[in-house]
């Protein structure tokens, strides 16, 4: 079975492009924001997500610059998701460093996820992406049900 380096080995082209859209849309021009970004960046995991999205523009026609925003919205709704999961579950780590919240409080990481969900919607509303868009949105529904159902469920003792 090959190894990540081998699956990122073909397309590093695609992927060096996808960091710098990637990291170019997370700037902002607020201090603190920047900041907290910045490290969030510093601690990247293996990125499977973009990796998906080029692969499966390949397969299905080839990788231009809509492929660069779907994998840039997706890897900044996956990222927005764990800053806000570590709120939920007051976790203290993430990656082995410390969490958003553990570091800038809770009110901050809830900001920062926001902002980094709405600046992955926005680049694909900026291109007219409104079909990457409808998906995403969706899929950002049913993990917020999902997350609120897995509450419900914890408190209720009668379940199997």
């Amino acid at each position: 079975m090959p190894g990540l380096k081998q699956l990122k080995k073909p397309i590093e082209g695609h992927l060096s492009e996808f960091k710098k859209i990637f990291r170019e849309t997370a700037k902002s021009r607020i201090y603190l924001l920047d900041i907290i970004t910045n490290y969030i960046l510093k601690a990247k995991g293996k990125q499977m997500r973009p990796l998906f999205v080029i692969y499966s523009s390949l397969l299905f026609d080839e990788v231009n610059e809509s492929s660069y925003r779907a994998a840039t919205l997706i890897e900044l709704m996956h990222t927005a998701t764990l800053v806000h999961d570590d709120v939920v579950d007051d976790s203290m780590e993430r990656r082995s460093r410390f969490s958003i919240n553990a570091l800038w409080k809770n009110k901050a990481a809830v900001l920062v996820g926001d902002y980094l969900l709405s600046r992955g919607l926005l680049i694909a509303l900026e291109h007219k992406e409104h079909q990457l868009l409808e998906i995403v949105s969706k899929a950002v529904k049913d993990m917020s049900e999902g997350e609120l159902l897995q509450i419900e469920k914890a408190r209720k003792l009668d379940i199997s």
